[in-house]
Parts: structure tokens; sequence; C-alpha cells
């Protein structure tokens, strides 16, 4: 594994040109010690852990995240009893929640936990990783050398390659830990039996196939054992051209191309029963879908991703509530639909473009966003439901050139990461800044997957190794 430090194209010290203001700590100067004695008698500590945690929330909102670890210190300055606050587990808590997008503690408290994601987070914005690569033996033909898409959780990376193979990988060691296989049975086309999409989370993975097989595993301890939650129908349905789910969420969405107004299918992760069928995204494109069965991906019918998100916080007297909603976005190379997937006939936002989007480009993350990127090589991060710009920014070139083509694109909570003629570049997805590429070029991917610490790409070669960088705080 070997240290990468990312090749910045703004200031010397690989800080992109970042906000003066964010590294200070924005607007949020200390106190005026003349205070501090009547600030000290008067204000509970309560009062004063639930001001801190809405001064880091503004501070993240306004500036960006890494503004609110400096946000919280001016606010511990106060005086002896503000200080305090700093000590209680529950501020930590809900900021790492609300900030961070946490919720599983991986650390010893959740002061660690806060600060190791923003330790982390400012490992992304200066480019500085460890650069590794996952290696793998167990291809049976040449369909098991082409990986068709990715998925990451905190501890685990899943691949689903052509032949049908899903390869598990442990991030902590970088070892292979498993491959499973879908069951043998007759199918329509050769790579009827390719994987479309991965759902993972700490226990359990489930995998689709393009011919609409659903299988589920026991990632530790399972052996590899997989069973069938669900028989694909490709006769009625077409082809499942991708799918996804909500992590630990409780929806499982795929979506099909080439069967008319079937283009969306959602199922209840828990029960793994099939709840809707509907939908006319994918009608313009229901030849690519079949033509998918029987040959080697050149081009992407569709994308799909879900994602649950915390869009605010209620109080009671004795509890604090997060209000969450389900959201999937779902794209072709011409239109993109926005639903609820808790009623997902109705349609929260649509964007259609003349110049076409680049499926590959599109992700989604866990603060409720999303990325599209045109043919024209023009980028927006929206947010979703609304679909109100934060930035734009451009990616390069123009045209439908085969580079722009090949554009495959994810996102995390803080940053955009575009594989574009074997470069992966990073974009600041608050300001539209472009901050860096990675100094490893590895030609060009078939899929790219991030999370907030963890970047993963596979190469659109035979060579059976999948790269990885690790930005996480001990880099």
């Amino acid at each position: 594994m070997s240290s990468s430090s990312s090749s910045s194209s703004e200031d010397g010290n690989g800080n992109g040109g970042g906000s003066t203001s964010a590294r200070r700590g924005g607007n949020f100067e200390g106190p005026s010690t003349s205070r501090q004695r009547a600030v000290n008698e008067v204000w509970p500590e309560h009062f004063v852990e639930a001001l801190a945690a809405q001064v880091a929330i503004d501070a993240s909102h306004s500036i960006g995240r890494l503004a609110a670890a400096p946000a919280l210190a001016n606010v511990f300055q106060v005086c002896s009893t503000w200080r305090a606050v700093s000590r209680w587990d529950a501020l930590w808590h809900r900021l790492s929640r609300r900030i961070w997008g946490r919720t599983q503690l991986l650390h010893d408290t959740w002061r660690d936990e806060f600060v190791y994601w923003h330790r982390t987070a400012q490992n992304f914005l200066r480019g500085r990783s460890a650069h590794g690569i996952l290696a793998f033996d167990d291809v049976d033909n040449q369909d098991g050398y082409t990986c068709r898409c990715m998925t990451i959780s905190d501890r685990h990376l899943a691949c689903g390659f052509a032949d049908g193979a899903v390869r598990v990988f442990d991030l902590a060691t970088y070892t292979h830990m498993v491959t499973l296989r879908p069951h043998e049975r007759n199918r329509l086309g050769q790579f009827a039996r390719a994987v479309s999409g991965i759902v993972i989370n700490d226990a359990t993975l489930a995998f689709a196939t393009l011919d609409g097989d659903i299988y589920v595993a026991i990632i530790n301890g399972g052996g590899g054992v997989i069973r069938m939650a669900h028989e694909g129908d490709v006769v009625n349905d077409g082809a499942l051209v991708d799918f996804t789910g909500c992590g630990s969420g409780r929806w499982w969405v795929g979506l099909y191309a080439g069967a008319p107004n079937r283009a969306y299918h959602i199922w209840d992760s828990v029960t793994e029963e099939l709840v809707y069928v509907n939908g006319s995204l994918t009608n313009p494109e229901s030849l690519m879908g079949w033509r998918l069965l029987i040959n080697e991906v050149t081009e992407f019918v569709g994308r799909v991703r879900a994602v649950t998100a915390i869009i605010s916080e209620e109080e009671d007297e004795d509890h604090q509530l997060a209000v969450a909603v389900a959201v999937a976005v779902a794209c072709t190379s011409s239109r993109l639909i926005v639903f609820d997937l808790r009623n997902p006939d109705v349609i929260l936002g649509e964007e259609e473009s003349n110049r076409g989007f680049i499926v590959t480009s599109v992700d989604v993350s866990n603060d409720a966003r999303y990325i599209r990127v045109d043919n024209h090589g023009h980028a927006s991060v929206c947010r979703v439901g609304t679909l109100e710009e934060v930035c734009r920014f451009n990616i390069g070139g123009g045209g439908r050139s085969g580079s722009q083509r090949r554009v495959m694109g994810c996102m995390n909570l803080g940053y955009a990461l575009m594989c574009a003629g074997g470069v992966i570049t990073v974009w600041d997805v608050e300001h539209g800044r472009r901050l860096y590429h990675f100094r490893e070029r590895i030609g060009e991917v078939n899929a790219v997957v991030a999370n907030e610490r963890y970047v993963a790409a596979a190469a659109a070669t035979s060579d059976r190794i999948i790269h990885l960088w690790d930005f996480g705080a001990d880099q």
C-alpha cells in the first residue's frame, strides 16, 4: 500500500483554494471576556448544549462541515460552564449524526467519532490518502474480469461482475473475503446473470442480476451461502438495468428497461415483498434493455440511486426526533426523475435535457443531494426533492466525445469524484471548486464508488484488481 498526496489544481498546500473563513471557523468569533461571568451565572447547561449544537449545525450549513469544529471551539471558550458541555457525549452524538451522518459508533465515544470524521474530511479536502490494491484470482471465465457495479459500507466493499459473481472485500485488511454466485438456472442471454446492483450493510448483502433475480447473503460467517429472495420475470418485466437500496433502510429499488410502464420496482427489504411496479422513464430505452442480455455493456441505459435522509429534527420534552424521507433519483440519457419511495406515484422533481445526461455520472449523497453531468461536461449538484441547485462546475472537455461518454461519477457528503480519461478528479460540492486529481492513472473505469473514508474504482482491464484509496484520519 502506498501513500498518495494528490495533485492539486489550486494552492500549493493542496487545500484547493479553500475558504479562509472556513479554515478559521468562519464568522464565529470568540467571546468577549467582559461577558463571561454574567453568562456563566445565567445560562443553564442544557441550554448551552442546545446552543452549541445549533451554532455548529449553522456553521456547517452556511460555510461547510469543516467549519463546525472551529465554531464549537469558540463556544467552549466562553467560560468553564460552557466548556464543561464539551464533555457531554449526547452533544457529540447529535452532532455526529447531523453533520457527519453517523448513526453507528465505531470509536470509544461520540466525541472521538466526531473528531475522526472531521479529520477524515480534512484529508479528503487536502487529497491526503493511501492507495492500495484489492486482488482476486477465482475467475472462471473471461466475463469474470468485468466489474459492472460496486457498493461500499464502513467495513466492506462488494463488487459485482459480468459473470454473476459478487466479490466481498474486508476494507480493514484489504483481503478478499468471499465470492457469492447466483443459482444455476436457464437464462435468456449470455449476460442475463450479470450483476446489475448490490445493497450492503455490515450484516447482510443483497444483489440482483440483469434478468431480475434477487439474492440475499449473510456477509460474516455466511460461508458464501445465498438464497433467492425474488425470481425474475425477464419476459414480462424486461432487463433489470440497475438495483439499489437505502443501505440499512427499508427499501430496495430496481430500474427496468424492456417492458412498457414497468420502469420502477420497489420492494420492502424487511419482508422482501414487491410493493410497487410502474413508471415510464425507460420506455424509450426498451430495445437497449433487451440488448444488454446478449451483448457486453458498451452503453448504460439508466441509473437509480436511493437515500434515506434526515430533513429536520423535532423535539418533545424527553426526546429528539429525526424526521427522515426515503427518496430515489432515477436517470436515463434524456430524463431525470426524483420520487418518494413511500408514495412513488408522486414525482418530487423532474429534469429533461436536450444535451442529454451522462447516466454514469449520477449519484446521491446521504444529505439528500444528487449530482448529474450533461454531455457537454456541465455538472450540477442539486437538493433532492426541490431540485434547487447548490453549485455547478465543468468537468472539462465538451461535446459527445468518447471521454465524456465514459465519465464515471460518485459523491459523498462533501465531495464529488469524476473519472474521465483514466484520471479521477475531486470537486467540492458546496461551492463547485476543483480541488485536485488522484496521482494514480488507472485507465478507463467500469465502476467507481465512495463513502466518507474510501474511494474504490474498477479499471476496465483484465488485471483482476480493484483500486482503493483510504482517506482515514490516521493517514
